[in-house]
């Protein structure tokens, strides 16, 4: 039963590792699609911009060829080659704008070059009228190219939105439906994953029953709880309580160690009793000591007493003594004056 248990659960674990390798090749499919799919995009919007780069170029280049050239330009007269020469030409008549008044050549008030003067005035009237004329077309034509390629970008803008909404569409309905097959399969695996708890459960549940059935955890039999090396020791995992012949025995026991304690408690108030009767007489002894000891304090006292009287008596008699035969010549100052003298 075991062999064929472990047999399901290995092909079982076999069948999960096969569906975990399907579910990942599918996402690495789709997202290499995807991948793919964002590159083709990546190098139309690439080649798109190179192309739209280069026209922008080459209108600037044929605008700059055309409209810009360098003898068109304001500061041309700054960068003529020919500048000295035309300055100074070679004398050509007697009328020249280089020959002043001293050269008689030309005097004051006279207008030798009106004609030409008002020809070069139209000329270049009609030069800056068609310069502007130019300027207007051209900035028309700019405008009007300027609007082409906006309504070009515009277009080529919609039409890449519209080709990434596809893109994303299609990526969006490939990722749903990797995940949805993901999802099915990790739902799959749980429920495998499920069944085989519950049936190892289920198994082991129905293993510890039988164990608990044949084994000697419930039976009654109190020889499981002796000790196989020693016999009179008990297993405590294994005992199930006193046999009816251990009861009496134990009660016995109980009883006798009852009565030794009893009498070791009336052993030991009676112990008791005698330490408070010495205690007491104890007690008894020193108030009497201390009452002999009062007593022959207070004899004692009187005693002292009486001493100090006849003391202090003997001192009167023989201050009176003094006083009445001894002292009776008082020194003079005659007296104190000679022992002064004798004493020097």
């Amino acid at each position: 039963m075991s062999a064929q248990m472990d047999v399901e659960a290995l092909n079982s674990q076999v069948e999960k590792q096969k569906l975990r390798e399907a579910t990942e090749r599918r996402k690495e499919a789709a997202y290499g699609t995807n991948q793919v799919q964002y590159d083709l995009v990546a190098q139309l919007l690439d080649k798109e911009q190179a192309e739209r780069t280069r026209r922008l170029a080459k209108k600037v280049q044929e605008y700059r060829e055309q409209k810009q050239q360098l003898k068109n330009r304001c500061e041309f007269e700054l960068w003529d080659p020919h500048q000295l020469q035309n300055e100074f030409p070679a004398h050509l008549s007697d009328i020249g704008p280089h020959c002043g008044p001293a050269s008689l050549q030309w005097f004051s008030g006279e207008d030798l070059y009106r004609a030409t003067c008002l020809r070069m005035q139209q000329e270049q009237f009609r030069y800056s009228l068609e310069r502007q004329l130019q300027e207007q077309q051209q900035a028309k034509a700019d405008e009007k190219c300027a609007d082409m390629l906006s309504d070009q970008l515009r277009l080529a803008m919609d039409m890449r939105a519209t080709q990434l909404a596809k893109l994303e569409e299609s990526c969006r309905v490939a990722m749903m439906s990797a995940m949805a097959n993901a999802n099915k399969a990790q739902a799959a695996e749980l429920a495998e994953r499920q069944h085989c708890e519950h049936q190892c459960e289920q198994e082991a549940n129905l293993m510890e029953i039988q164990n608990q059935i044949t084994r000697d955890l419930l039976t009654e039999n109190p020889q499981v709880a002796q000790h196989p090396m020693a016999p009179h020791w008990v297993l405590p995992y294994c005992w199930k309580g006193m046999i009816p012949e251990q009861q009496p025995a134990i009660r016995r026991v109980q009883e006798a160690q009852h009565s030794e304690k009893e009498a070791q408690r009336q052993a030991e108030q009676a112990l008791d009793a005698e330490w408070e009767s010495q205690a007491m007489r104890s007690a008894q002894a020193a108030m009497e000591l201390e009452e002999q000891e009062r007593e022959l304090c207070a004899e004692f006292r009187r005693g002292l007493g009486s001493f100090n009287q006849q003391l202090a008596k003997e001192q009167n008699a023989q201050q009176n003594y003094l006083n009445s035969i001894i002292y009776t010549n008082q020194p003079t100052a005659q007296y104190h004056l000679q022992f002064n003298t004798s004493s020097r």
